[in-house]
């Protein structure tokens, strides 16, 4: 069964967590010449993120999760980092094995799509009945109560098909209604909406995203007034994935001034209450994405969800780390798809009499690729346990994220358009057909550079709090904006949160950090490994240091945040990576670890790339273009485009 939040949330207290006064963040932002709105937005985002940490006992809170502990714990436990896979039970393997064989054979019999280009309802109806919709759903409401992992390796399997069908399974399960009715719902909503949920006769949304709200979700405008036993809503959402007349949303709106979520039965028809905005969009070409119009729409008051602690954000950042982990799922299957295409193409492809797949720069393409994709599978399977556990995830769910997101992009671009050439652009052609479906995961469920900074905050967060917090607030209550610790006054003023630091910092440096022994490991594996290890435990200086340093003025140096936090992020997924490829025991998926656990070293260490490194890379692509690999075994590729032999 997937995790139930109820049974992993904090139980030392029976409300939700509230702050004392301004955040740290919040306190630095008036203090270094922020505007009062901007201040008090950020600290509502802040009691937000609180409250989302109130649904989870202090075990698995942010700072008791293993990449906040790899950077400030003193004894980390390597074991953290090891992903465990639980193959799926028998009636979970049917579902997926039945989901599969309905796509693949629409898909080999052009019937997948509408007249209108879109997944079409035949097929999502049969999927409903394979039990598809239903994974997340718990069995008492008709679904399969699928585990995280579970669910991962279905989207993976699906993406290699057909991405998009694996990407609407996220949508409807992870950030549209299912996770906000499952985990936040009264049993009376769940016995409402999880049953339609669970067979797919109700297809779900999740609408957030509004005109001018984005990355900024307390620009909300949407609001919902109590009218009787009704909400009177008025509003506008805008990109909305599997928006049309007929499905069930999260509607994300405000009630007296507090963010909050109604559970909406859209109408079967538009009215003057309700229109679809319909657009041009090239994402998502496959799938409906439109904009929502609300006038006056009424919905019944039962239908908004009051979660114990939090309001509205709570839910929208509870389903988030869920399609983030997903999306790193589906780059996994699709990357193997855009592998499974490049293979006989290299076979067929010659230049001056020699087939292209014999060729360094090919063969390096390919090696990149199955690299990419052992670490897609490594995060995702670590991110997936993670959450099966109790962890709320946050942090790890965003490194997923982006890598997942980057590393398609970097796929089809650099690897897989310029192996195909030309063809690439062809209608019909993988690429061609879906680049828009290939880039835009660097946009969903957070934008990269955003979420990087969002994953450095949640770091810093504790560190702040306890260190720079106390001086952030001397300081403002002395109305200090530029303190100098030259100026005796500055000085005596500071002196007891400047005596807690120095504490922390002397006895750091004086004991240091240990991690518990590695497992048994490939020579180069094991060294990848470690290198991630020092670079985590030394990278609490560097960051405490550009605290320091920057002060108040941090929040806005976003650059050097981006890039201390993607450094972070890369360290993060060495080690995963090399413990996942260690696990395994096939060779090429230990070859293609060590690959890409190597690239992301160098990047770490600015080192350029030597011939050993070159010649690594290119063996291992060159052994998959002429045995295979057997992550391969069940993907199929398409006709080559354009023969002429």
């Amino acid at each position: 069964m997937s995790v139930d939040i109820r049974n992993t949330k904090n139980e030392t207290t029976d409300k939700a967590p509230t702050q004392t006064g301004s955040s740290f963040a919040e306190i630095a932002l008036r203090l270094g010449g922020a505007s009062d709105d901007e201040a008090r937005r950020t600290g509502v985002l802040d009691t937000a993120d609180d409250q989302v940490e109130g649904l989870f006992a202090p075990q698995y809170q942010t700072t008791s999760s293993p990449a906040h502990r790899a950077v400030w714990d003193r004894h980390v436990a390597t074991e953290l980092f090891r992903s465990h896979l639980a193959l799926p039970r028998p009636d979970v393997r049917t579902v997926i094995s039945r989901s599969l064989a309905i796509v693949r054979t629409h898909r080999d019999g052009n019937t997948l799509l509408d007249e209108h280009g879109k997944i079409s309802d035949e097929v999502l109806s049969k999927l409903g009945g394979a039990g598809y919709w239903g994974m997340l759903v718990d069995r008492e409401f008709g679904g399969h109560g699928a585990t995280m992992q579970e669910f991962a390796k279905m989207i993976t399997s699906m993406a290699t098909i057909d991405p998009t069908v694996a990407g609407l399974a996220s949508v409807h399960g992870c950030i549209g209604a299912v996770d906000p009715v499952r985990s936040f719902g009264t049993d009376l909503q769940k016995a409402q909406f999880l049953p339609k949920l669970a067979n797919g006769t109700a297809l779900s949304a999740f609408a957030l995203t509004e005109p001018g709200a984005g990355s900024d979700l307390t620009a909300l405008k949407t609001t919902a007034v109590l009218d009787g036993d009704h909400y009177v809503v008025n509003g506008e959402k805008l990109f909305i994935t599997n928006a049309i007349p007929g499905r069930t949303i999260g509607l994300v709106c405000k009630i007296d001034g507090v963010p909050s979520v109604l559970v909406v039965d859209l109408p079967e028809q538009e009215d003057e209450t309700f229109r679809v905005n319909r657009y041009k969009i090239y994402a998502l070409a496959r799938a409906h994405n439109n904009g929502l119009t609300f006038k006056d729409f009424r919905v019944p008051a039962a239908n908004r969800l009051v979660p114990a602690y939090g309001d509205g954000l709570t839910i929208a950042y509870h389903g988030l780390n869920l399609g983030r982990v997903s999306l790193c799922a589906n780059a996994a299957g699709t990357m193997r798809w855009m592998l499974a295409e490049m293979l006989p193409w290299a076979d067929y492809r010659e230049t001056y009499g020699q087939a292209i797949g014999r060729r360094e720069l090919v063969q390096r393409r390919i090696g990149r690729m199955a690299g990419l994709i052992v670490a897609c599978d490594a995060l995702t399977q670590w991110c997936a346990g993670l959450l099966d556990q109790g962890y709320r995830g946050e942090m790890e769910c965003i490194i997923a994220k982006i890598f997942g997101s980057e590393a398609q992009k970097e796929a089809a671009i650099e690897l897989f358009m310029k192996t195909h050439g030309g063809r690439s652009f062809l209608a019909g052609h993988l690429f061609g057909d879906n680049v828009h479906e290939f880039l835009a995961p660097c946009i969903y469920e957070g934008e990269g550079e955003m979420l990087g900074m969002a994953f450095f905050k949640s770091l810093v967060k504790d560190h702040g709090k306890r260190f720079f917090e106390p001086i952030g607030r001397v300081l403002n209550e002395r109305k200090i904006k530029k303190p100098n610790l030259a100026n005796p006054a500055h000085l005596w003023a500071l002196r007891g949160p400047m005596i807690g630091y120095a504490k922390w910092y002397g006895k750091r440096t004086v004991v240091g950090s240990t991690w518990t022994p590695l497992p048994t490991m490939q020579t180069e594996l094991r060294s990848h490994a470690r290198f991630a290890q020092r670079v985590l435990s030394g990278s609490a200086f560097e960051i405490s240091g550009t605290m320091r340093a920057h002060q108040l003025k941090l929040a806005d140096r976003q650059c050097r945040m981006s890039a201390l936090s993607l450094k972070m992020q890369d360290a993060i997924a060495i080690l995963v990576t090399s413990l996942y490829g260690a696990n395994s025991s096939d060779p090429i998926t230990q070859s293609a670890a060590n690959v890409v656990c190597g690239e992301l070293r160098r990047k770490i260490t600015l080192q350029p790339t030597s011939d050993a490194d070159f010649r690594t890379v290119t063996e291992l692509g060159g052994r998959i273009a002429t045995e295979g690999w057997t992550e391969l075994r069940d993907v199929t590729s398409g006709e080559i485009m354009m023969p002429y032999k």
